[in-house]
C-alpha cells in the first residue's frame, strides 16, 4: 500500500542459521536493517527503532455478588525482558521542523542497519498460549514534518536453550500403580500398571520408547493407552490459571479378563512443540507422559511421568547410556547388567618377545645399581603375570602354612 511518497517500509533481520528464520538466545547480537523505498524525495525528522521483549498474561473471571449483581474481574501481569531504543536518522527531539533539522531521502531503495545485544540474563522462550504470551520484536518509526509517524514491526524468536544432556534429564522415569474395581458388595480382581521411559529430557521430533506391563485381573475389558500432555500455567495477582492440552497419543490392544500386555519399547513421537518454559515467573510450560488404562464405567488407572522438552538434542555419547533400560526391557525392576564385560588383552598382545629379551640386558649406566633389589625389579619387568586357577597349584605348602597358623593361635 502506497502511503504518500513512501512505497514500502519494512524491518528485516540478518539470519545466521540454515532455516533463514530469525532465532536468537540470551547474549546474542540481533542485527538487521530498516528498508525504506520511496518514489520521490521526502524530508525526514527521524528514523527510530525500539526493541522490546516481555511476557504477559491476561484473563477474566465473572463473579456473582448477589442475586442480581455480577461483575468481571481482570487478571493481568507483565515481565519485561528487553527494552532497547536507537536512532538511525535525526535526533531525539522531533519538535524541531526547521530545514536544518530535516534529512532528505532521495527516490529509490534505502537500507539502515541496526544491531543490539540481548541481555546475558536468562530470557523466556517465545511462546503463544491461551491466556498469555512471550514476544520479542523490533519496531521502526519514521517521523516526517506535518504527518503522522509511519510504524512497522517485525517479531523475532528467542529460545532459552535447555540441554537434555544432564544427569537429571537423562535419568529414567518409572512408576507402578494398581486399582481394584468394586460394584456394590462385589469386588473384582485388581488392575495393575507398571511403566518406564529411558529418560526425562527429549527434543521435538524424537520418539519416546515406552516400556509397560498391564495386568487385568478384573472382570471388565480394558484398553491401555498413552498420551503426551502440555500444561500451561499462568500467574497473576496471586491467582493461577491452568490449561492442559493433548499433544500426542497412542492406543494399545484391548485386554480381556485375566490377560497381560507388555510394551517393549512402544514408540510415541513428539510433534513440533514449544520447549519447556521453567524460568518465567508468570508463565510455565510443562510436559508429561500419561500411561493409563481406560476402564469402562470407572475412573481410569493412570500413571504420570514428567517430561522436559529441550532445544539441545541428545549427544551420541549419551545414547548408549540412556538406552541401557531399553535393552533390559521390563527387567528394569532388577536393573541387571545389559551385556557381558569384554575380556582383557593377552600378555603376548602387550609385550613383544623382542621387548622381553632386550630387557634382560642391563644398561651400562646402571652398573652401580647392582644388588638384590634392582635384580628383582629387572627380572620381573616384562615377565608374564601368573596364570589364574581355581585349583591351588601348591596344596602342600598351603596346608603347612595353615598348620603353623593354628599352632600360633592355641585359643582355636
Amino acid at each position: 500500500m502506497v502511503l504518500g511518497k513512501v512505497k514500502s517500509f519494512t524491518v528485516s533481520y540478518d539470519c545466521h542459521n540454515d532455516s533463514n528464520v530469525p532465532v536468537f538466545s540470551s547474549g546474542d547480537c540481533v542485527s538487521g536493517r530498516v528498508t525504506i523505498e520511496v518514489t520521490g524525495e521526502i524530508r525526514v525528522k527521524s528514523l527510530k527503532i525500539h526493541a522490546k521483549g516481555f511476557a504477559k498474561v491476561r484473563w477474566t473471571e465473572s463473579r456473582n455478588a448477589g442475586s442480581n449483581t455480577a461483575y468481571t474481574q481482570n487478571y493481568t501481569e507483565e515481565v519485561e525482558y528487553l527494552n532497547h531504543k536507537d536512532i538511525l536518522i535525526g535526533h531525539e527531539r522531533d519538535d524541531d521542523n526547521s530545514e536544518e533539522a530535516l534529512t532528505t531521502i532521495h527516490s529509490g531503495r534505502h537500507e539502515y542497519a541496526f544491531s543490539l545485544e540481548l541481555p546475558q540474563t536468562p530470557l523466556a522462550t517465545s511462546f503463544e498460549g491461551k491466556h498469555g504470551s512471550v514476544r520479542y520484536w523490533v519496531k521502526a518509526e519514521l517521523h516526517r514534518p506535518w504527518l503522522l509517524p509511519m510504524k512497522t514491526k517485525k517479531e523475532f524468536t528467542v529460545f532459552e536453550h535447555i540441554d537434555i544432556n544432564t544427569p537429571l534429564l537423562l535419568s529414567p522415569q518409572a512408576g507402578t500403580k494398581d486399582k481394584t474395581l468394586c460394584c456394590w458388595f462385589c469386588t473384582s480382581g485388581p488392575i495393575s500398571l507398571s511403566a518406564k521411559i529411558e529418560r526425562k529430557g527429549y527434543t521435538p521430533g524424537e520418539s519416546i520408547q515406552i516400556f509397560a506391563e498391564i495386568e487385568n485381573c478384573s472382570s471388565r475389558i480394558v484398553v491401555p493407552k498413552a498420551a503426551i500432555y502440555q500444561t500451561q500455567t499462568f500467574y497473576a495477582k496471586g491467582k493461577i490459571k491452568e490449561v492442559k492440552q493433548l499433544v500426542a497419543n497412542l492406543r494399545g490392544e484391548s485386554l480381556s479378563s485375566g490377560k497381560t500386555e507388555t510394551w517393549n519399547g512402544k514408540m510415541l513421537k513428539i510433534p513440533p512443540v514449544s520447549p519447556s518454559i521453567l524460568d518465567c515467573s508468570i508463565i510455565r510450560v510443562e510436559y508429561s507422559l500419561m500411561v493409563y488404562v481406560d476402564i469402562p464405567g470407572a475412573i481410569n488407572l493412570s500413571l504420570t511421568l514428567p517430561l522436559v522438552i529441550g532445544t539441545i538434542p541428545l549427544h551420541p555419547f549419551g545414547s548408549r547410556t540412556s538406552s541401557v533400560s531399553s535393552q533390559c526391557s521390563m527387567s528394569w525392576l532388577g536393573m541387571g547388567l545389559p551385556e557381558r564385560p569384554e575380556a582383557p588383552p593377552s600378555y603376548a598382545e602387550i609385550v613383544t618377545e623382542e621387548q622381553r629379551q632386550s630387557s634382560l640386558d642391563v644398561p651400562a649406566d646402571r652398573e652401580d645399581l647392582d644388588g638384590p633389589l634392582f635384580a628383582y625389579i629387572h627380572e620381573f619387568r616384562f615377565q608374564p603375570p601368573p596364570l589364574y586357577s581355581e585349583i591351588d597349584p601348591h596344596p602342600d605348602h598351603a596346608r603347612r602354612t595353615e598348620e603353623r597358623r593354628l599352632d600360633a593361635c592355641p585359643s582355636r
